[in-house]
């Protein structure tokens, strides 16, 4: 006899919260909307997250969780360090072309009027991106004997930089300019005076 599985109602209110995100540009989100759309009532919603932020968080958990293992996976995969920055890069310009509810979350519009601490997670986020790459970039003078004409910290800026204002532009143009267009082309010319 087939056991019905119960619908992960925690998983369906975080599901729910991104898509209003996407389709909602530029609105805050309220927990009486949240509700209405997963169809159940505000009440049942804090029995699953404690509060508003709660459930933010989890969609930062999932951003952070989806981003890091694809970058870890391509950290064992290549060893050549501007392989591996533009990997990630990619791959990050194409989660948030794929999640644009994420990205209102990392462009800090859908924060507005939130808690503190959400903005504080989002910053954490990009630190360790920016992290990850200045640690790539070091590790090339050890790997290849090779060094930049910048040093690497501006470098791992300049690529976090570029990444959040791929992300920031996606955001304000209505999920329309996409984060990798172009991308190949720009990525040269970033790479130019390596």
């Amino acid at each position: 006899m087939p056991v019905n599985k119960k619908p992960n109602r925690k998983q369906q209110i975080l599901e729910c919260l991104a898509l209003m995100l996407q389709s909602s540009p530029g609105q805050r989100i309220t927990t009486a909307k949240l509700a209405a759309e997963v169809g159940v009532s505000e009440a049942a919603l804090y029995r699953h997250f404690p509060s508003k932020a709660r459930m933010f968080e989890g969609l930062i958990e999932f951003i952070e969780e989806s981003t890091f293992s694809r970058i870890n996976l391509i950290v064992s995969d290549h060893k050549e360090a501007l392989v591996r920055c533009h990997h990630i890069l990619h791959v990050l310009l194409v989660f948030a072309e794929r999640n644009p509810g994420m990205c209102r979350i990392l462009s800090g519009d859908a924060l507005m009027g939130e808690n503190e601490r959400l903005r504080t997670r989002v910053n954490q986020f990009f630190e360790k991106l920016e992290s990850q790459f200045k640690q790539i970039l070091r590790e090339r003078k050890l790997r290849e004997g090779k060094g930049f004409e910048i040093n690497e910290l501006a470098l791992a800026n300049i690529l976090v930089a570029f990444a959040e204002g791929k992300i920031s532009q996606y955001v304000r143009s209505g999920f329309d300019k996409k984060p990798s267009d172009n991308f190949n082309e720009q990525w040269q010319f970033l790479m130019a005076s390596k």
